[in-house]
């Protein structure tokens, strides 16, 4: 069975975005970003909401083209054109590039994609994933903790009806600031 991994950036209150939905908050130096591209070779599948595929949709397909970024943005948006894409939404009506629109019911896909062969599947989008916790779904928690307080927005955790009991498996300081910290359920 496939493991689900939940990762994403956290605010020091527990957000993922700000207020108005932004991400200018986020701190990705080139050891974050290098960290997060091993993640993403390792990855068997991406699961996004349609929130989080919209803004991965909106830069990654034609960053590599910018003679502007790095070499390790340009390297995670070369893996991640060629990964494979899953989008839970029930308003798109189409996706581009190695991606796949699902508009039935997450969890039960999830709970199929889990039962195949494959790497890990990674998931993001915190709409999305609240589902797959609250199913008891999520295997690995990767919270990428920045030193920012936002006061609202997104939270990366839904509520619960009750405690989630996780074991800290591994942690890792960033130079800017950014603590990782991966948990399993």
């Amino acid at each position: 069975m496939r493991k689900l991994v939940y990762s994403m950036l956290v605010s020091l209150d527990g957000y993922v975005t700000s207020p108005d939905g932004g991400l200018d908050w986020a701190r990705p130096d080139e050891d974050l970003h290098r960290h997060a591209n091993d993640e993403l070779r390792e990855a068997g599948a991406e699961l996004y909401g349609r929130r989080m595929w919209e803004t991965m949709a909106a830069h990654w397909p034609t960053a590599d083209q910018d003679p502007e970024i790095s070499e390790w943005e340009r390297e995670f948006a070369l893996l991640w054109q060629a990964s494979e894409k899953v989008v839970f939404s029930s308003t798109l009506t189409e996706v581009e590039g190695e991606t796949r629109l699902v508009r039935e019911d997450a969890v039960e896909e999830i709970r199929k994609l889990k039962e195949q062969h494959g790497g890990p599947l990674a998931i993001s989008g915190p709409t999305v994933a609240a589902a797959a916790v609250r199913a008891g779904l999520v295997d690995e928690y990767r919270l990428y903790l920045h030193p920012v307080v936002l006061g609202g927005g997104l939270r990366y955790l839904p509520d619960l009806d009750e405690p989630l009991e996780l074991e800290l498996a591994e942690e890792r300081r960033f130079d800017s600031g950014v603590t990782y910290l991966r948990y399993l359920a």
